[in-house]
């Protein structure tokens, strides 16, 4: 039976981190024959139109798009607020997750309209497991991070008792039963861990049930941790973002950014010399203080480094700038506010390295391009993932954050200095920079290769695609 006859659903979580690799992955799908629906909100469906409309005059297979509506009033929230990076502050997160509960009547609905053979959702839908289940079809979850990063989840699960013994919230401990020795203080866990909330259990609950993991990620960049992921069949297909293979692709990836952005951003790079620009970017979900985007101003200015600064256009943001900090860098420096084209830049010559907030999507991006990383993780599994860019991979360097919380005001400051020695230890000249570089390079080139035909992704992808045709009832 050939893969043209499989179909699959994919619902992606409603977040840019979680969204941008399920698009690519309905891509690369399609680009093996398979017929592919993502379904999501309107809103949603509005920013990723762009790539989608441009993966189907491209390629020779369309990918559907349907849309259910995002219940905003279950959450308090106005219409049109169907994505984290809309909602007003990370207290009322738990709001949108009660949301997201109630879409399983209009997803049901469409399962059963277009008879899909297979459903791969991200993890916070536990309910379509059982969706899957009353349709006698398989469900496939998608995590959104890495498979070290889940590994060391599931190894913090089973430390519970060891960070609840520990003295104080900086007491190291180990994490057991991981291929490399890993330690965490308290403060570096993420919540879900230290307080775990009532979804996280439904979504345990809901891994268990499924057929298998799809992982972003490639089996050469984590040896020994795939089958850790959640004791079930797992597949790295990745890096997912590797299929957008040229500018134009690279360039509608994500939020829709102004041409007139882009294009100045490009043409500022293409006035550095080659590796010599730190990137600087958090992600679409990530918030400081004043004081502390203060402080990150400052190091920069202080590194003597070329930087390209994007950060979320949000209140107060402009105001915390240290005062006449645009002029005084004007042609070292560039600060840009809202979306830029991260693939684009990434993949510049003149980026040399690249301050990060460690989420997976971020982190892979750089290995990708070869591009070293100062890393700055924040929350969620964004500790985890500097651990592996840090200790396992030496390929950046931790720039000295110390408290996992969504709550800008409750992680220690990362003072100016910090954010200095961290950038020239990237970005000089010395030994251990160039042999960053060195590693971070081989590793894009095995990534590259990963993809290929033949490549292990490549040949994961194919493997999981006869396997669900397999599957597939007569």
């Amino acid at each position: 039976m050939a893969s043209s006859s499989l179909h699959i659903f994919f619902l992606p979580f409603l977040s840019p981190g979680h969204m941008l690799p399920m698009v690519d992955m309905a891509k690369l799908f399609a680009e093996r024959g398979v017929k592919a629906t993502l379904v999501t909100t309107p809103g949603n469906a509005a920013r990723i139109r762009d790539s989608l409309d441009r993966a189907n005059a491209t390629g020779g297979h369309r990918i559907q798009l349907l849309q259910v509506d995002f219940p905003s009033s279950v959450a308090g929230f106005p219409d049109g607020c169907d994505n984290l990076t809309a909602v007003p502050s990370p207290g009322v997160t738990e709001d949108f997750f009660r949301a997201l509960a109630k879409l399983r009547q209009p997803f049901e609905k469409l399962v059963r309209e277009h008879a899909p053979d297979c459903v791969i959702s991200d993890g916070f839908y536990p309910w379509t497991v059982d969706v899957a289940a009353e349709f006698g079809i398989p469900r496939l979850v998608f995590h959104g991070s890495g498979a070290f990063a889940l590994a060391a989840l599931r190894a913090s699960f089973r430390a519970c008792r060891l960070h609840q013994l520990v003295s104080d919230d900086a007491e190291a401990f180990v994490l057991h039963g991981l291929p490399d020795r890993i330690e965490m203080t308290r403060s570096q866990l993420p919540d879900l861990v230290v307080s775990p909330p009532d979804y996280l259990k439904d979504m345990g609950a809901s891994n268990l049930k499924s057929y298998g993991v799809v992982v972003n990620s490639f089996q050469e960049l984590e040896p020994g941790y795939g089958d850790e992921v959640s004791g079930k069949k797992t597949w790295s297909i990745g890096p997912l973002s590797l299929c957008n293979r040229d500018a134009a692709d690279r360039a509608v990836r994500g939020e829709r950014a102004s041409g007139e952005c882009t294009e100045r951003c490009l043409r500022w790079l293409d006035t550095q010399a080659a590796a010599s620009v730190l990137y600087v970017c958090f992600g679409s979900l990530c918030r400081f203080t004043r004081d502390q985007l203060r402080e990150i101003a400052l190091g920069l200015e202080f590194s003597g480094h070329p930087f390209l600064w994007v950060f979320r256009d949000i209140d107060g943001a402009e105001e915390a700038l240290p005062e006449g900090f645009e002029e005084r860098n004007r042609g070292r420096g560039l600060v840009l506010r809202g979306w830029a084209p991260q693939l684009l830049i990434l993949g510049h010559q003149a980026v040399g390295g690249f301050m990060t907030h460690c989420g997976w999507n971020s982190t892979l991006e750089a290995i990708t391009s070869g591009v070293p990383m100062v890393a700055w993780p924040l929350f969620a599994e964004q500790f985890f993932n500097e651990k592996f860019v840090v200790q396992v991979l030496r390929v950046g360097v931790a720039v000295g954050a110390t408290v996992c919380s969504t709550e800008e005001e409750e992680r220690a400051l990362v003072g100016k200095e910090m954010v200095e020695a961290a950038v020239a230890r990237v970005m000089g000249g010395g030994e251990e920079a160039k042999a960053m570089r060195k590693r971070v390079r081989e590793l894009a080139a095995m990534a590259k290769k990963a993809v290929e035909i033949g490549g292990s992704s490549h040949s994961s992808m194919g493997d999981l695609i006869q396997e669900l045709v397999g599957l597939k009832k007569p």
